[in-house]
């Protein structure tokens, strides 16, 4: 199980979670588990989201993996100029 610590707005759609917890051995896992067991994040999801593992910040990369024990955030893109 890989616990995420949720960011902004995507906490809205888990009922005002801050971490959860799903299985996953990479991003494109863990977004997919997210939608599945929280489905209100799917739109959220859709329009862009980053994930923090151990620190880095990773975007649109589907195959990164995932430790057990990594620290891992789910922020929703930054909007604005």
């Amino acid at each position: 199980m890989v616990k995420v610590v949720l960011w902004g707005s995507l906490r809205s759609a888990t009922g005002g979670l801050t971490d959860v917890e799903v299985d996953a051995a990479n991003t494109g896992e863990l977004l997919k588990a997210l939608v599945e067991k929280y489905p209100e994040l799917e739109s959220i999801i859709e329009e862009g989201v980053s994930v923090a593992i151990d620190g880095l910040i990773y975007k649109e990369a589907w195959f990164t993996p995932i430790k057990p024990d990594s620290e891992v955030v789910l922020m929703p893109y930054m909007k604005g100029g």
